[in-house]
């Protein structure tokens, strides 16, 4: 392997765990900023080139389009899950067939669950009572998205191979470029062409087909590790069972977790659409909020996956520690600016007034409860890289049972109202905190044992 395929490679099972966290995160933390910037970018532009209305419509798919993504996505999560296993025991045959075979998977498996979503679009928005002044841009908008669906794939698999390998830094090059792609096409589209939500759907699709290609051609003419020769691309009945067993939990997990956010945006339907349009603009804020603790998790996972694949879990466990200390300095630092400056944040989105002062208290609501999040996003990290499959599942069923139930009882007392959305994501982050914490616990037990023994 050349200097430069080996420079691109991180093994994360030596040296200080902190500045190995560190440094493999900042490339992701960034890269997720960007996938945000997608989001983010339709919502600005859609917002107040377009109107309160027409954000509105994109809001109300987001819950919908998370659920077929999470389907393809979980299945990516479980082969880098499983590369960064044969990649921290050494085993170089591994990771090149885990290459090959889970790149099968995330082409059929998109192709099929894409054409599925695309007809079930309508249907799934009137279950979910989108109200019908923005029933035909939301419909119009998601069937563009599911159709985008197989790109979208391509990326978070070219990425989570490369992430498995310790390369956080490629990914972001390709991503940061088709955002900005992205941007300029949205411009285009929407403001130049006056095509609505349908010019930023289409926008959207387009960048993130070019990020996936991009990012796969310099993956196999750049990493070793994806020079795949005729063995390597053979379909590898093993590997191919281990992904999905891995994948297929983290499916369900995600899944789960967009069943359960679907229901709460039936809730927040049923209040009209001006809460529809605080809901998106406060769950795009806190997407970004979210970043710091996913990126976290990720990089947990990986470098969990690579220890645990060479026996070391005494370090493990000094990363899932010093990960919660670096977790509770970035909520210290959120929780006043969430309290003190929601209005001008929410602004950022519409210049309706009542939106931004329903968009501002609900923030204070929610920040109350990151410390939670956090904890969710590290333990996830560090249970992934294990390959605990019976967690993935165990917190979607949690997410779910608390979605469907604590923002309807909440919604119903007069005194909250609807103000029970907000107070039920927070409440739903801190019961799946504690319930990840508790499997942590057990599974801490048997890292420990495993270590005894060798």
């Amino acid at each position: 392997m050349s200097n430069r395929q080996k420079s691109a490679v991180l093994n994360m099972t030596e040296g200080n765990t902190v500045s190995l966290i560190i440094k493999f995160s900042i490339p992701m933390l960034i890269g997720n900023l960007f996938q945000q910037f997608y989001n983010l970018v339709d919502s600005v532009i859609v917002g107040q080139v377009v109107g309160a209305d027409a954000l509105a419509a994109i809001g109300a798919t987001g819950s919908v389009t998370f659920l077929f993504f999470a389907l393809c996505n979980g299945i990516g999560s479980g082969g880098g899950i499983v590369t960064s296993q044969f990649f921290g025991s050494g085993n170089v045959r591994g990771v090149k067939r885990c290459v090959s075979n889970t790149g099968y998977i995330m082409i059929i498996f998109p192709t099929v669950v894409g054409i599925i979503a695309y007809f079930l679009t309508a249907p799934v928005l009137e279950l979910l009572k989108t109200p019908a002044d923005i029933m035909g841009d939301a419909v119009a908008y998601m069937k563009i998205m599911c159709l985008g669906l197989v790109f979208v794939s391509l990326y978070n698999y070219a990425s989570s191979m490369l992430r498995a390998l310790g390369d956080s830094k490629t990914p972001l090059y390709f991503l940061i470029f088709s955002c900005l792609l992205n941007a300029a096409l949205d411009l285009l589209f929407v403001c130049a062409l006056h095509m609505s939500v349908v010019g930023a759907g289409i926008a959207t699709v387009i960048s993130q087909l070019v990020s996936g290609i991009s990012c796969l051609i310099y993956a196999f003419l750049k990493n070793e590790y994806f020079h795949l020769q005729k063995d390597d691309l053979k379909f590898d009945m093993g590997i191919f069972v281990k992904v999905l067993q891995l994948g297929v939990p983290l499916s369900l997990q995600f899944s789960l977790i967009a069943i359960s956010t679907m229901a709460l945006q039936r809730v927040v339907n049923s209040f009209g659409k001006v809460a529809v349009a605080a809901f998106t603009a406060t769950g795009r804020i806190e997407q970004i909020i979210h970043q710091p603790y996913q990126t976290l998790g990720a990089a947990l996972a990986t470098y969990t996956g690579q220890n645990y694949g060479a026996n070391k879990n005494d370090r493990i466990i000094t990363g899932y520690r010093k990960s919660l200390m670096l977790m509770a300095i970035f909520t210290v630092i959120m929780l006043p600016v969430m309290q003190y400056f929601g209005g001008p944040i929410t602004s950022i989105f519409v210049e309706d007034v009542e939106v931004i002062d329903m968009g501002a208290k609900a923030l204070q609501i929610t920040s109350l409860f990151y410390i939670m999040l956090g904890v969710i996003y590290v333990v996830r990290g560090v249970l992934n890289g294990l390959g605990d499959s019976f967690f993935a599942l165990l917190n979607g069923i949690v997410e779910v049972i608390g979605r469907f139930i604590v923002p309807v009882m909440l919604t119903r007392i007069p005194s909250i109202g609807l103000w029970g959305i907000w107070w039920s994501v927070g409440i739903v982050w801190a019961i799946s905190g504690l319930t990840a914490w508790m499997r942590y616990v057990s599974c801490k037990t048997h890292i420990a044992i495993s270590q005894q023994s060798v």
